[in-house]
């Protein structure tokens, strides 16, 4: 509790307002404090929050990605869809807005579970600056995964990751048949802020620099989507 009232008297960045965390905005405010009211324990607050972007912004690989604005919290509420950093950066600015202090893990995964559409697109199953959050709860770091919604989890027959704000919630190792679903790579470490300087140079020497440029272009030339349904794609098998 000391390290807490210290951050909020000094200032911290794992509190603070930025251009891609805009948790002063009217919307972001608003739709933390609907989802909170009532709860005082900063835990149970975590819980909830999580679980409204886990299931309430629907995981979509496809979505722009080359800009700040891509990433901010207002922008992803408005949408309400994003994959996996967006939901995170919202997650962190959410929780931010309630007063508890919050950053950004980063990792490489390695999906044996994709869809045949996104691996051919990726051109890879490697999931460079795959994104959760860390939550700073009870003295401690806490990551939570709000990437996949529940309907999405089901689709893949893997149970949806569940948070109880004590205990790290990543990826499970396997889904219901035993097979492998989700294998961490490489831890990419923390942030306070979205780096997307630092993601767009990896995802270039991952995927391509011809590859990263022709999703930019589609962005630019269609911004409201590439008529492309995540969650009608083909589920592959490992």
């Amino acid at each position: 509790m000391a390290v807490l009232e210290d951050w909020e008297q000094h200032g911290s960045p794992y509190l603070a307002a930025t251009a891609v965390m805009d948790k002063d905005h009217p919307a972001v405010r608003a739709f933390a404090q609907d989802i909170v009211q009532g709860t005082e324990d900063p835990v149970e607050k975590a819980i909830k929050l999580y679980l409204a972007v886990r299931d309430g912004i629907r995981y979509d690989p496809y979505s722009p990605f080359h800009l700040p604005l891509h990433y901010q919290a207002s922008f992803i509420l408005s949408r309400k869809r994003g994959f996996c950093i967006p939901k995170a950066s919202l997650l962190c600015t959410l929780a931010r807005a309630c007063h508890i202090p919050c950053r950004l893990g980063f990792a490489t995964v390695k999906n044996h579970l994709a869809t045949r559409q996104l691996v051919e697109y990726l051109g890879s199953d490697l999931f460079v600056y795959h994104a959760f959050v860390e939550f700073y709860l009870e003295g401690r770091w806490v990551k939570a995964t709000p990437a996949f919604n529940r309907e999405l989890c089901e689709r893949h027959g893997v149970a949806p990751l569940e948070f109880n704000g004590r205990e790290d919630s990543l990826f499970q190792p396997y889904n219901g048949a035993h097979e492998k679903f989700m294998e961490y790579v490489e831890e990419l470490g923390s942030y306070a802020d979205v780096p997307l300087e630092n993601i767009l140079s990896a995802w270039e020497v991952a995927y391509g620099r011809e590859r990263l440029r022709s999703w930019v272009q589609a962005h630019e030339n269609s911004p409201e989507g590439q008529g492309r349904d995540f969650e009608k794609e083909t589920v592959l098998d490992d």
